[in-house]
């Protein structure tokens, strides 16, 4: 016996099975970002009134990149998701939903390729 109505099978609405997935990463990027913004204050505080060298160098060290592309990850994760659902939640046209749903992860994924790769450039110096 199924709970859904006829016009919803037609539709194929129902559950995406998705949604259990997409609220554990939704908060296990939080947690993550605890420890990385608190980390990467930290170096922040610590190279205030340093030089343009010293920062270079404190974001190139394997432990700055690391610490910088670990975060950028976990933020533009974090925001892609988060974006996702409040559009899911407020936009209600499907055709508005969709576009506004690509673009926004297509923003993160530019965004968040951008500043890995501007990590990875004082990394490798190049």
């Amino acid at each position: 016996m199924s709970l859904r109505t006829p016009l919803a099978k037609v539709r194929g609405l129902g559950s995406a099975k998705d949604g259990t997935h997409h609220w554990w990463m939704q908060r296990v990027t939080a947690v993550a970002l605890i420890p990385l913004v608190l980390i990467f204050a930290g170096y922040v505080i610590a190279l205030v009134g340093g030089s343009h060298a010293d920062v270079v160098a404190a974001i190139g060290s394997p432990v700055g990149s690391l610490i910088s592309l670990l975060l950028i990850v976990a933020v533009f994760y974090h925001f892609m998701l988060g974006i996702q659902v409040v559009i899911e939640d407020y936009v209600h046209a499907e055709g508005p939903k969709l576009i506004l749903i690509m673009l926004s992860k297509f923003f993160c994924i530019v965004v968040g390729l951008a500043s890995a790769l501007s990590v990875l450039k004082l990394a490798f110096g190049g």
